[in-house]
């Protein structure tokens, strides 16, 4: 199962995803590695790992602070130890610098570059902030998502075959001026003698009196 949760306090709204369990949240990793999503968790407590899809274009450490707060206050509530608690610290980072190997727990992350994380203290549980998100909750199968990737990859191989269209009738275009340009270089001096030729009158030039000079030979 996994968990939808919408954030309006961004426009467009976010969508916050979370696995049911620290099982799900593997299969959560695994799924929306195409994403390239943020996952959220709670440092040094078991909790639940909170994805947050950024929008195209969106810089993972630019995330508007009251989106940061909803995704972590969201990640201290559903850790059991860390929603009894205050002062509780929520590490983020994309998702492909996360390190994990076999002999790591399940649910249990650690960071490729520690410089790519940022941390977020959360003092208390902000009921506004749970209550609001809570109200937006949806529940689907994990494996709806597999629909929403194909979808998805399927827009990115559009995006590159227009792009390809586009680089290919750009190249085209260069080409045919690099051809003309080059017959105007290759030719610059017939044209200038032809221009030469029809400004004498074709060659035969009168003198102040009307003789033509070929003729006064």
């Amino acid at each position: 199962m996994v968990y939808y949760f919408t954030s309006t306090t961004v426009d467009p709204a976010a969508v916050l995803y979370v696995g049911k369990d620290k099982f799900e949240s593997i299969y959560l990793e695994l799924t929306f590695s195409f994403q390239e999503p943020q996952q959220f968790h709670a440092d040094n407590l078991s909790s639940a790992h909170v994805y947050l899809r950024l929008k195209p274009g969106q810089e993972w450490d630019s995330i508007p602070v009251a989106l940061v707060e909803d995704c972590a206050q969201l990640t201290k509530a559903n850790s059991i130890e860390g929603n009894k608690k205050d002062n509780v610290t929520v590490i983020y980072t994309p998702w492909s610098n996360l390190f994990k190997n076999a002999s790591m727990a399940t649910g249990q992350v650690s960071f490729k570059d520690h410089k790519k994380t940022r941390t977020i203290l959360i003092p208390t549980r902000q009921n506004p902030i749970i209550n609001r998100l809570m109200k937006t909750r949806t529940v689907s199968s994990a494996d709806e998502l597999f629909a929403d990737k194909e979808n998805h990859l399927s827009e990115l191989r559009a995006k590159a075959r227009e792009k390809a269209k586009e680089a290919r009738k750009e190249e085209e275009r260069l080409a045919k001026e690099r051809r003309e340009e080059k017959y105007r270089r290759e030719h610059a001096y017939e044209d200038l003698m032809k221009g030469d030729d029809e400004g004498d009158g074709g060659g035969k030039r009168s003198n102040q009196d009307g003789w033509d000079e070929d003729d006064f030979m």
